[in-house]
């Protein structure tokens, strides 16, 4: 099987996790996949975009460069699958053929966790939460500053965690 040694989008190089390469044979022709696990922050930035220009070097030194098709895949890990329609396959012999009938595609998911994804790059998401409170307690969150809460809640959490195991 080819290994991708880097792989760059739009000219900015992402952190792949684990990928596959291979040429997906259907009646209609064949295309060129990459499947990637990627960080979730990757995945909401590219998945609103139809079409990226992708630079991947594979371990052999070769490059390919190719505009291709963006489909983000449900479920599991946070994956993109690029595509781009092939019309001659002779210089990609040496990459895995997949064919629409068979039953076998490539897992890029084992072996890895959502767990290590997160230690190299982390999400933050905004959060609303609804308490009732006592008066005096409202009063002193509304006159902290959001940056000084984030690091508090942060802090209560971890030290939640820690307790519970």
């Amino acid at each position: 099987m080819v290994e991708i040694k880097t792989i760059k989008i739009d000219g900015e190089s992402i952190h792949v996790f684990k990928s596959a390469i291979y040429i997906f044979e259907s009646s209609s022709g064949y295309t060129l996949e990459l499947d990637i696990i990627v960080s979730e922050l990757a995945v909401k930035k590219y998945k609103k975009i139809e079409n990226l220009i992708i630079e991947i070097e594979l371990a052999d030194g070769r490059i390919i460069n190719s505009i291709m098709h963006v489909k983000i895949l449900s479920g599991g890990l946070p994956q993109l699958n690029l595509f781009c329609e092939l019309d001659d396959i002779q210089e990609y012999e040496d990459f895995e053929k997949v064919n629409e009938n068979d039953s076998w595609f490539p897992d890029i998911e084992e072996g890895i966790t959502i767990e290590e994804i997160r230690k190299v790059e982390m999400p933050f998401e905004d959060i609303s939460i609804k308490l009732k409170l006592p008066i005096d307690q409202v009063e002193w969150l509304k006159s902290q500053k959001k940056g000084a809460l984030n690091e508090m809640f942060q802090a209560f959490i971890s030290d939640y965690w820690k307790k519970q195991k």
